[in-house]
């Protein structure tokens, strides 16, 4: 849109932050795919820092949207962009990388090229031998981006099964449910004994999904992930 593509600043986050706020969230991220996409990344980065969780999210899913039709037109743009995500979780960024592992696997989920490029550095942020973030939080999102890759490209997240695996025994039950969903998706099943040990685990997690948040108990997404082996 050409009134669109005057917006910038301040003035472009608001606007992109209210369309991601739509009770349509699908409806939402189809105005902010009107944006350019070199005009969209940075306010979407920016709101990775929200106060307000549903906009964090959003903004992640926002960008998988933005990031795969950006790579259809200029691939190498597409990949400046993931190569920023690694950035944020670089030490030497200086920051901490809140959403970068999320937003990482949203767009590799989204786009088979990116996703055969990037998907064993996604997976490199959960293993103790490679760049294993050691933050809880940052722990949680990069459990969640191997989730959700491995939801639409299982194939390329089986290296991470025994990765995953140490997870299911962590303290912090959202690390165990995301272990555990991720597990289901993959479908490998040698994880099968490992899952069945939470099936009786009552700790109740909230986990993004398809725009919002679920709820439900470990034990239940353990449940899950054990019906969707293969």
């Amino acid at each position: 849109m050409a009134n669109q593509e005057r917006v910038s600043g301040r003035a472009l986050k608001a606007k992109i932050r209210s369309h991601l706020l739509e009770e349509d969230l699908e409806k939402g991220v189809a105005v902010v795919l009107q944006y350019p996409a070199r005009q969209a990344v940075n306010p979407l980065f920016g709101l990775f820092h929200s106060r307000e969780e549903i906009l964090r999210w959003r903004a992640v899913y926002a960008m998988g949207a933005v990031v795969e039709n950006l790579a259809e037109e200029n691939l190498e743009s597409a990949r400046v962009i993931l190569r920023r995500l690694m950035w944020n979780l670089n030490d030497e960024s200086g920051g901490i990388g809140w959403g970068s592992p999320e937003a990482m696997g949203e767009i590799l989920a989204r786009h088979e090229t990116l996703a055969k490029e990037f998907h064993s550095i996604l997976i490199s942020y959960i293993k103790e031998e490679g760049n294993f973030l050691e933050h809880p939080l940052l722990q949680r999102g990069s459990l969640w981006g191997v989730g959700r890759l491995a939801k639409d490209r299982p194939e390329l997240a089986r290296d991470a099964v025994s990765h995953l695996i140490p997870f299911l025994s962590a303290q912090d039950p959202v690390l165990r449910g995301l272990a555990a969903r991720a597990l289901g998706f993959i479908g490998d099943p040698g994880a099968g004994p490992a899952l069945e040990k939470l099936v009786g685990d009552g700790a109740r997690v909230e986990i993004f999904e398809d725009g919002g948040f679920v709820t439900k108990m470990v034990g239940e997404i353990a449940g899950d992930a054990m019906a969707l082996r293969i």
